[in-house]
């Protein structure tokens, strides 16, 4: 399976990781996206996606499927109400997200299934049965009619 290439997602990764342990870092935390972790496993049936969504209410998240392309879309939204004396960093990512991942053809679309429980995303992709060779007879009591006129 294939992630939809953005060609400034692994530069905002890094950066966000050459920062995210600086004790200097003042930004909010509204301008670090959002970006759930998601882990891609196959077995013999189906290939199951997860993604880590704590904090995120059923209803804030949507699962697409458009052609062969899978989207997880959705809204952590902000806590944050009114800073207090006591608070001193905001450091939990909030806002809206979407991940893309296009599906290899081997997956049944319309058999999808997607479950939200403690923080973590399951969607199962089950794959179609594999198309069985068939075989073709082959009969002897004359020539079928040949549209190009050679039979």
């Amino acid at each position: 399976m294939l992630s939809r290439w953005d060609p400034f997602s692994e530069l905002s990764r890094m950066q966000d990781d050459m920062f995210k342990n600086f004790a200097t870092d003042e930004r909010p935390a509204s301008a670090l996206a959002f970006r759930p972790a998601v882990d891609i496993v196959e077995d013999k049936e189906a290939i199951w996606l997860r993604a880590e969504l704590p904090g995120i209410k059923t209803e804030d998240v949507h699962v697409e499927l458009e052609k062969n392309v899978l989207t997880i879309r959705g809204e952590r939204k902000s806590e944050q109400k009114v800073q207090k004396d006591g608070f001193y960093r905001f450091e939990r990512r909030h806002g809206q997200f979407a991940r893309s991942f296009v599906l290899p053809e081997t997956v049944d679309g319309g058999a999808i299934a997607a479950d939200l429980k403690d923080g973590v995303l399951t969607v199962r992709l089950p794959k179609r049965a594999a198309e069985q060779p068939r075989r073709i007879s082959v009969k002897g009591d004359g020539p079928t009619k040949d549209p190009v006129g050679t039979a």
